[in-house]
């Protein structure tokens, strides 16, 4: 015998029943929003490091793509046989993404201003075709929106005189995640540079800004080309830039910010330095320096082939009594700095007449410098040299006046700066 349930009974069962539906279609639908594309533009660690950076991207990783024939493994694509192996594997990276905070066309307008799609087969001096432009799709919805997206990036590169867009449009076949060593390829290397290999035409039309750089094209100046979001140009800052204080002034710029300045070198790498005298490019590296490498190139392009130069980076010793020495020996109140990177390293308060020629001082700057044993011409002694730079500046002994230190400094490696004292 059934029990029949009363109406007010019987509407709460189906609200149960509907809730316990929805909830099962919930779960069902939960990841919905996440979703997936692939990108081929060039080297995948900088278009890695790109997509990493973007607003709604959850995960992106390096892997092989679009290729047959040939196993999917870097020492395999890289080979010369397969550099224009049209079956090849293009380096890709596979992007998963929050489409609830970004969407398809968001991530394709990101992916063509990044690279040069007119270019076939390379980026930059990448070459070859694995370095190809490509977008692998999931459904036939997704390569009619790339389509139209790259259409309209066509228009915008027309305008600007470039030729036609090369970037392949496909439904992803296979993917083949990259080795270990190549996933967050620039958290794991950090000195190196981040390339730029985009056109700088973009979707969003911008009003074009011209920058100022009067005062770059006069004299020497050092010149930074950085990008938002590269770590190398945030290295370089920390471990060089910040603390120098030389008499050539730094400028950092964007490649879009280069106007009226004569650069030979390409600008598609961040961070590039540049030494420029009257606004021409005389030396430049791309990717990060050392301290020691960079004050070394410094000492190049200030000091030349110089006496000083010699006893900054080959140990050398002045001439006693020389020029600098006989301007330097009767200074008013002062301090005298690093050459190259303006450090300061010793005050007037400690300096005194040796009698040797050489400049003398009882103490240097606390934390200015640093010594190291010198076993040279079969002597023993202990060498000063700059803490912030690394170059030689003399060495010190133990027979200064009343039982005190004689730091004995070259005085074509120093700059002098009166009522600086410390």
């Amino acid at each position: 015998m059934y029990r029949i349930l009363k109406p007010f009974k019987l509407l709460i069962v189906i609200s149960l029943l509907q809730s316990s539906l929805s909830f099962s279609s919930n779960i069902e639908n939960s990841t919905n929003h996440i979703k997936t594309i692939v990108f081929g533009a060039g080297c995948f660690w900088s278009v890695e490091k790109k997509f990493q950076e973007t607003y709604g991207v959850i995960n992106v990783e390096s892997g092989y793509a679009d290729g047959k024939n040939i196993k999917p493994f870097y020492k395999e694509i890289i080979k010369r046989e397969n550099r224009f192996n049209p079956d090849n594997y293009a380096e890709v990276v596979k992007v998963t993404y929050n489409s609830n905070k970004t969407n398809l066309e968001n991530l394709l307008k990101t992916f063509f201003e990044m690279h040069d799609p007119t270019q076939e087969n390379r980026q930059g001096n990448d070459i070859g075709v694995q370095y190809r432009s490509v977008v692998l799709t999931s459904s036939k919805e997704e390569t009619l929106l790339s389509n139209k997206i790259k259409n309209k990036y066509q228009s915008l590169l027309k305008e600007k005189g470039f030729g036609p867009i090369k970037t392949n449009i496909k439904e992803l076949t296979n993917f083949y995640l990259a080795e270990n060593y190549h996933q967050d390829y620039l958290k794991k290397n950090p000195n190196g540079y981040c390339p730029d290999y985009s056109t700088g035409v973009v979707f969003s039309k911008k009003l074009d800004k011209f920058t100022d750089n009067k005062n770059l094209v006069v004299g020497k100046k050092i010149l930074i080309l950085e990008a938002e979001g590269c770590p190398y140009c945030y290295k370089l800052r920390q471990d060089v830039l910040n603390d120098y204080q030389g008499s050539f002034e730094i400028f950092y710029r964007k490649s879009n910010e280069l106007d009226e300045i004569e650069l030979k070198s390409p600008t598609w790498a961040t961070p590039t330095i540049y030494f420029l005298e009257n606004g021409k490019e005389v030396w430049s590296h791309q990717g990060y320096l050392s301290n020691e490498k960079f004050y070394k190139s410094l000492g190049r392009f200030k000091l030349g082939k110089t006496e000083a130069y010699n006893v900054a980076f080959n140990q050398g010793t002045d001439p006693t009594y020389c020029k600098e020495y006989e301007l330097f020996k009767n200074t008013p109140d002062g301090v005298f700095i690093d050459k190259l990177s303006g450090a300061p390293l010793f005050s007037t308060k400690y300096r005194f007449n040796s009698k040797t020629g050489w400049l003398s001082f009882t103490e240097a700057v606390k934390d200015s410098v640093t010594e190291h044993m010198d076993y040279s011409y079969g002597m023993v002694r202990v060498e000063i040299r700059s803490k912030s730079s690394g170059i030689h500046l003399g060495h010190v002994f133990n027979d200064g006046p009343n039982g005190k230190p004689r730091y004995c400094i070259n005085a074509t490696v120093l700059e002098f700066v009166p009522n600086l004292d410390t």
